[in-house]
């Protein structure tokens, strides 16, 4: 669910970036000399967002403020303190009420999901690959 909700967050912070690139500054404008043919070119499909490379740079960003010991690791503490804010923003997005000791057992959870090396802290290319879903 958190990955919903950081892909979504993901696609929402691209798709101005990408509706901006899509638009020309002269679109919408009176040409003042009659318009020169030009040749068709094919359709491309817009590039989607790579999700992987967006959540390494939110990681990026906002690691050092969770990583409170600026030992580039995130303890269990400093991992569950993210991911229930990440968890709060989540249920104000959907509406969703879960309780303090559901949230608190589904932060463990994540903490030992992302802890994919077994030594009880989580690095930075970890919690990108565990946001990311595997796909960093």
């Amino acid at each position: 669910m958190i990955r919903t909700f950081l892909f979504t967050m993901t696609l929402a912070i691209a798709a101005p970036a990408m509706a901006q690139q899509a638009t020309s500054p002269d679109q919408g404008a009176t040409p003042s000399a009659p318009a020169q043919p030009q040749t068709a070119t094919p359709a491309q499909p817009a590039a989607p967002a790579n999700s992987a490379n967006t959540v390494a740079s939110i990681v990026d960003s906002e690691f050092p403020a969770y990583d409170t010991n600026s030992d580039g690791q995130l303890d269990k503490a400093e991992f569950s303190r993210w991911m229930v804010t990440l968890k709060d923003q989540e249920m104000k997005a959907t509406g969703k009420v879960y309780s303090a000791e559901q949230v608190t057992a589904w932060a463990n959870g994540a903490f030992t999901s992302a802890d994919s090396d077994k030594n009880t802290t989580v690095s930075k290319p970890e919690l990108i690959r565990y946001l990311s879903g595997g796909a960093a």
